[in-house]
This record gives C-alpha cells, structure tokens and sequence, in this order.
C-alpha cells in the first residue's frame, strides 16, 4: 500500500510539472500602451485556464461586451470559451461598478487567488481588460492548447486625461471594406481609443448611400482612373466603392461593442465635386463637374447663393443622423475655394442681402445655417480649422491641425476644440527621411513624422489647466491618397498610433526611453496577429 501512494504521488508531481511546462507566461515583464496612472507590481502570479470563470457582478449596467471581449482573447488559447456567470465569485475574474469612479476608469488587481476589475462603466472595465491582455504572452493570438496564461500579480489604477480619443480615416480617395474597418475598429480599441472618425465624402468620391439622393452613388461613388503616385499619370483602372446602410448600421453597432463613437463626416461646402457630378445643379455654374481622379483641392464647391443647396444638404444630413446616434456630426468646412462663388451672381446675391463683408464670410454663414440645422435636431458641430475664418459660432467644436496658436484662438473665443496638429498627427506623412525606402507618402512636416514626434503632443505641457478645459481631446489622421489598401494603412499607423494613443491617454510626464521598450513589446503583438509596421524606431540610432 506505501508502495502504491508512493507512485500515485510520483505521478501527480509529474502531472503537475508537465502541466506547469504548458503554462505560458510573457518573457517581456509588465508593459502596458498606453501608460497607466499608476501600476504597482506585487508577488505572485494569476494563471487563468480553461475553467477560469468570469464573473460579472453588477446587474444594472451590460457588461456582456466585457466578456465577449476576454472570450475572442481566451477561446482559441483553450479551444472553448470561458464560462460566463452573472454575480460575483471569490477566484476566476471578476467585474463591479464603483459608483464613485469614472465611467472610463478602473482599478485591475491580480493577485495569485482572483482578477479583480472595479470600474465607473463597462467602458472603464473593457479598458482594463485591454490592459489585461497586455500582461499575457505577447505571442498569445498563436498559441494553442496551452494549460494556463500566467499574469503577474499587480494593481493598476488609470483614467483617461480626455473624453475625445479619435482616429480620423478617409475613405473617399481610397475605400476599405467592412470587414476592413472592424479590424481597424480592434486596433484601435486596443489603444483605448473611443472615436472613429469617418471621412465619408470628398472630391474623389461619396461613399454613403443616401436614399434621397441616390445619383450620390451612382456616380459619385465611381471614378474612371486614379493618378498614379504623384504624376499624373492614369492608371486606366476604374475605382468605386460604398456603403449601404445596412453595412453602416453593422460597423456601428460594432464599433458600439468596443465603446467607440463613430462620427460621419460630410463635407461642406468644399470638397464636393463626387456631389456636384452626381447633381451638377447643386454647383454655381451647373453643369460640367466630374469625380475627381487626381489629387488636390478642386475649385468648384457647393453653390452657396442656392437655396436648393440648402434643401440637399439638410436632405443628405437627415439620413447621416437617423444613421449615426453620435453626438457629434463633423460637417468639414475646410480648404474651400472661392473663386466660383466669386463669379456666381447668386452668390454675390446672397453676400449683399445678408450683408456680408466678403466670401470668407459667406462660408461662414454657410456653416453657420447648417450648424442651426443640426443644432435643430439635437446635435453638435465639429469643424476644421476654416470655420474659424469669417466668424465662429459661439456652439461649434473646432478640429485644430494648424498647432497651438490656432488651438489658441479657438479657447480665447470660448468654444471647445479637438486637437490634430499636423506636426503630430498626421499619419500619411513619411516616417522617415529615408524617403526612397518607403512607400510615397505626404510631404508635409519637413517631410517626415517619425513616432518621436508622434509621441511628442502633450497638451498638458503646452496649455494651462483653465485652457484645457476647452480641449476635449486630440486625435490622429489618415488621408489615403496614397494609402491604396489595408496593408499600407496598418504600416502608416503602425507604430505611431502607439505613440499617440498615450498622448491621447494622459497628459503626465513622458518617458520616450520607456516607451520605445514597450513597442518593442507591443510589435511582437503586431506580428503574431499579423499586422504590418514600419520598423523606423528600431533601427539604429542615425539610421
């Protein structure tokens, strides 16, 4: 019989050692993107397995998204997907609501008996999860049938710095699929990032169906041949592309599963030759407009003298607003051109009996009118920088990639703005000078913005806390001139958007040194899930 538990103990130690083998733990210590407030390591280690069971202990707010998100990161590790239970557990994960904390902050404990995640909201508890998953393997997205994920044991305490965390991408030069723009939606909901700004209409296409108006895709959508590079030369390849609204409904409520707003942008009053070659008499001269198939900034702009202008543009904004639930609709007023409206008769008819002072102020009353439009329907304004120009209205937010000085001007006018410094934040500039090495791209920025200076907006250290008050938060922007497919897109965001997503998470002093370890980490992610990236920052020093 001592024979007998002798062996039967030998062959549970060996079980249990061959086990502890299948154990995975992250080789790269604790490394979280963005920073957390504070992150404080103790001993021990949290194995989660197959039979961890999360627990969601609050039966007021819908956590479901919280434990959808951990099983598409747990499932294919185990093959199954962890049992959920409504209440609360004393090991396994478990997730409450604190009433007295933000919606979008949370504390994350680890410790070798339970995961336990306290939050203000489901955002605050999908956010601490996202930092969760920072802590396993970074290789996790290809392992299988593994025993356990070891996390170390620790407590994070964080909270954004600002309430508006964006990512602009244009879809009018180049279209992404559906299926394309969740995956974007995952990346940057792995950033923390909570809004998803769409540009969906420019000279170069409108890519929104709208029932109203359905020349919009007929012909705007649709392009005979795009510029190659920078010459002008055709490529002979037609282009086209949409959204219906069916597939606009499906990315919200995708979007809604990762707590990202979605804000549409419609262009107005420039920017519209993909409209005025769909309805030429939407434009001053009324005929002759086509969908641009080269880059740059057409002259040709909604007529503003038209009152059926007016009447199309409220038309096309309903439908974006039973569309999209968003607070905010981003109506552009950027880069808009005057000589038409220089040489239009209703035009100059409009400026005398409103008794305007020049066209600068014609478009200011042209945002103005659509502002009260949206206003009348329970929303709010974004615009870029030019609706600065000829006259603010005292209720529209301000889209800033003109730098601080802008930004500036903006707050001293009282009204609140969303920074996009192009020195920070523009994506489809260069990331290196090594221009020959990578694929074209924007010139802008002295004709390179590397991940540095990505990493180095920090309204925090630039505006005062009175000022930042008017700041609801910053963002980064993709033009896809020459981002042609979802590959280039990953390689112009990747790493950058790292940078970004922690200036866009707090404004507490920065540690480049610290963060190039970190996406060093972070990259290894990237390849195991196989996103492209540009691997600038981690060349030699000089390269």
């Amino acid at each position: 019989m001592k024979k007998f538990f002798s062996i039967l103990i030998f062959l549970s130690a060996m079980s249990f050692v061959c086990n502890s083998r299948d154990i995975r733990r992250s080789s790269d210590g604790i490394s979280i993107i963005p920073q957390p407030a504070s992150l404080t390591q103790t001993q021990g280690e949290f194995i989660i397995t197959g039979n961890t069971h999360i627990y969601l202990c609050s039966e007021t707010e819908d956590l479901g998204p919280v434990a959808d998100f951990l099983n598409r990161e747990f499932s294919s590790v185990f093959g199954k997907p962890l049992k959920v239970k409504n209440g609360c557990g004393r090991r396994g994960i478990s997730v409450s609501l604190d009433t007295e904390t933000g919606p979008e902050a949370y504390c994350l404990e680890i410790s070798p008996e339970r995961i336990s995640i306290k939050t203000g909201g489901p955002a605050g508890a999908f956010y601490a999860c996202q930092s969760l998953v920072q802590l396993c393997p970074a290789d996790m997205k290809t392992l299988k049938d593994v025993s356990g994920i070891a996390l170390p044991c620790c407590t994070v305490r964080d909270e954004p710095a600002f309430a508006y965390r964006g990512m602009m991408l244009d879809v009018s030069r180049h279209f992404f699929t559906v299926a394309q723009i969740k995956e974007l939606l995952d990346l940057l909901a792995m950033h923390k990032i909570n809004t998803f700004h769409w540009h969906l209409t420019d000279d170069q296409g409108w890519r929104i169906e709208i029932k109203k108006y359905p020349e919009l895709i007929n012909i705007g959508s649709y392009r005979p041949y795009t510029t190659v590079k920078r010459t002008l030369t055709p490529d002979n390849t037609p282009y086209c592309g949409y959204y219906t609204r069916d597939d606009i409904r499906e990315i919200i409520d995708y979007a809604g599963d990762r707590f990202i707003t979605v804000i549409p942008e419609i262009e107005i009053p420039g920017h519209s030759s993909a409209a005025l070659a769909s309805y030429p008499w939407l434009g001053c001269k009324g005929e002759g407009y086509k969908v641009w198939c080269k880059w740059g900034i057409s002259k040709d702009v909604y007529c503003a003298g038209k009152e059926s202008t007016f009447e199309f543009l409220e038309g096309v904004l309903d439908e974006v607003m039973e569309l999209f639930p968003s607070e905010y609709i981003h109506i552009g007023g950027d880069e808009c051109r005057k000589e038409s409206w220089e040489a239009c008769d209703s035009c100059q008819a409009r400026i005398h009996d409103e008794g305007l002072k020049d066209e600068k102020e014609l478009q200011s009353y042209v945002m103005k009118r659509i502002e009260k439009f949206v206003e009348s329907r329970g929303r709010k304004i974004i615009g870029w920088d030019e609706i600065y120009d000829g006259g603010l209205s005292p209720t529209a937010t301000v889209m800033s990639r003109y730098g601080n000085r802008r930004t500036s001007q903006v707050i001293e006018c009282g009204n609140d703005v969303i920074m996009c410094p192009g020195a920070h934040c523009y994506f489809d500039y260069y990331q290196s000078y090594d221009h020959d090495s990578e694929p074209v791209a924007h010139m802008g920025n002295n004709g390179c913005l590397s991940v540095e200076q990505a990493y180095g907006l920090n309204p925090g250290k630039d505006f005062s806390k009175e000022q930042l008050k008017h700041v609801l938060g910053v963002q980064c922007c993709l033009w896809t001139e020459y981002v042609p497919d979802f590959s280039h897109l990953q390689y112009m965001l990747l790493p950058r958007l790292d940078a970004f997503s922690e200036a866009a998470w707090s404004i507490a002093p920065r540690d480049y040194a610290l963060f190039r370890k970190k996406a060093e980490v972070m990259v290894k992610r990237y390849e195991a899930i196989g996103y492209n990236y540009a691997r600038h920052m981690f060349k030699p020093s000089g390269n």
